[in-house]
């Protein structure tokens, strides 16, 4: 039986010691905490919640950000955004090839800083945001491929507190052929 685990395993393209890997993502989260109550993060996110932007406006950017693959002036605000460099600058730190991506999302799941482009702007109907903004706890998903980073990964979504508030989340996903 264990075998034919394996040869999916082999086949799918995923590192065949998923104990291990999963131990090498336990290990790390120490700097996946750190990066969620980075206090430049935290105010990036307070200010994109302050701006009050509806749902509507904010399913209207998603509805052009899914509209084309192409990098667009907004894909590259968000890009830029001082949140996508405190993401980089942690990035760093854990390691470039272990992060595959890493984002955050305001208290709607919209995106405020990003590493790389996101598949879509809109993450608030996703277990990834829904999972700590709602139940303010760590979401550890099943390892999957990420069309967005071109990576097999295990994603791990973090709520982003002020205070004792959620009002946000952050996603990394880390490659699992890296760890």
């Amino acid at each position: 039986m264990w075998c034919f685990g394996m040869v999916l395993t082999v086949l799918a393209g995923m590192p065949p010691d998923g104990v291990a890997q999963l131990e090498k993502v336990e290990r790390l989260m120490p700097a996946l905490q750190r990066m969620a109550v980075d206090p430049e993060l935290v105010r990036a996110v307070r200010e994109q919640n302050a701006r009050g932007a509806s749902l509507a406006s904010i399913r209207a950017d998603d509805d052009g950000w899914l509209s084309t693959p192409a990098m667009t002036p907004f894909k590259q605000r968000v890009l830029d955004a001082a949140c996508s460099r405190v993401l980089a600058r942690h990035r760093e730190v854990v390691g470039v090839r272990k992060v595959a991506e890493a984002f955050v999302m305001d208290r709607q799941g919209a995106l405020v800083g990003a590493t790389r482009r996101t598949s879509d702007y809109w993450q608030g109907d996703e277990e990834k945001f829904q999972v700590p903004f709602k139940q303010g706890r760590v979401l550890t998903e099943h390892p999957f491929f990420d069309e967005s980073s071109q990576s097999y990964v295990i994603q791990v979504s973090l709520p982003v507190r002020d205070g004792g508030q959620v009002i946000g989340a952050v996603t990394v996903g880390l490659s699992l052929l890296d760890l």
